[in-house]
C-alpha cells in the first residue's frame, strides 16, 4: 500500500479542491491512502509549507506535489515514486 499525506489547513478553499482531486483519482486506483494532515496542529510541517498548501507528499521519497495541481499530475506524481518505497 502507497501512503501519502496531503498538507493542508482547515477552512483551506484550495484545500477542498485538492481533496476532492484526491478523492476522484482514489475512486480508481485502489493501493493507496492518503492522510488529511493539519499544517496548523503540526509544527513540523509549518515552515516548509505554510506558504505552499495543499501539498501532497510522500514521506518515504520525500518528494511532494504543491498547488496547484489536477488529477493528471497526481497521477504522474504517484507514478513518479521510486518503486519499492511502498509507505
Amino acid at each position: 500500500m502507497l501512503n501519502l499525506l496531503l498538507l493542508g489547513t482547515s477552512a483551506c478553499h484550495l484545500c477542498e479542491q485538492a481533496e476532492e482531486i484526491i478523492a476522484a483519482y482514489l475512486a480508481d486506483n485502489a493501493g493507496l491512502a492518503v492522510e488529511s494532515v493539519d499544517i496548523a496542529l503540526q509544527e513540523q510541517w509549518q515552515g516548509r509549507y505554510a506558504l505552499r498548501i495543499p501539498v501532497l507528499y510522500h514521506a518515504n521519497s520525500q518528494k511532494d506535489l504543491g498547488w496547484p495541481f489536477d488529477q493528471a499530475q497526481v497521477e504522474a506524481f504517484i507514478k513518479g515514486l521510486p518503486p519499492g518505497l511502498g509507505s
